[in-house]
């Protein structure tokens, strides 16, 4: 299941993602924090679901050929429970180690939960919220669930809808499908900063960077 955030940033990304940030918070008094994670969540449960199905499966298909073949006709209770027990495990480590069988038997809904939830413990790790006027930009990449998120603090809440942030997720979502991630990242945040400057997140006399430019990674 692991991605290696390693391969899709190199130290040149990490730089121009740091650039991109500086520049979109120029002209306004954002702060927008790039967080990319390997995954939200290890998903077990799927596993054990896969698991479980496969298992099903083939004592169902076992015990119909016992009942309706000769072809295994000396077949015995233990047979068949040794048969229903390697297709269970093999339905495990199908999920396992295939990222597209673990997000099916996960399911969309439970992708999207566990999501949510670490983006939310990553807003709070990295103190998003803690800027003076609340105007804090959470903006998450969680690999293995393929799901970009945008959180804003009070202050962004106040004048951007979660409905504007959708061409911010497009195109972060467009960098990974071209396989470009950092490209991506760095026209989310280049959105994130057109953005904020349409709706009058003015840039104080005073204002000062503060929270780090650079791009936060997990692979945990």
């Amino acid at each position: 299941m692991r991605h290696s955030i390693a391969r899709w940033f190199s130290t040149t990304d990490f730089e121009r993602i740091a650039a991109a940030v500086r520049e979109a918070e120029g002209k306004t008094s954002g702060e927008i924090v790039p967080y990319v994670v390997d995954h939200s969540d290890h998903y077990e449960d799927a596993e054990w679901r896969a698991s479980l199905l496969f298992a099903f499966l083939a004592f169902v298909l076992a015990a119909g050929i016992r009942r309706y073949s000769d072809s295994w006709a000396p077949l015995v209770e233990v047979s068949l429970a040794l048969v229903t027990l390697a297709a269970g495990g093999v339905g495990l480590l199908l999920a396992r180690f295939l990222p597209s069988w673990k997000r099916f038997f996960a399911g969309s809904s439970q992708l999207g939960r566990r999501v949510a939830q670490r983006a939310a413990e990553a807003f709070v790790s990295e103190e998003v919220f803690n800027t003076r006027d609340r105007t804090g930009i959470l903006l998450f990449v969680s690999i293995f669930e393929r799901r970009v998120l945008v959180l804003g603090d009070a202050g962004i809440n106040e004048k951007v809808s979660q409905g504007d942030w959708h061409d911010v997720v497009q195109r972060v979502v467009a960098g990974v499908r071209a396989k470009k991630p950092a490209e991506g990242l760095i026209e989310g945040i280049k959105q994130c900063g057109v953005l904020l400057e349409k709706h009058h997140v003015k840039r104080r006399r005073d204002d000062r960077d503060e929270l780090p430019d650079t791009l936060r990674t997990s692979d945990t």
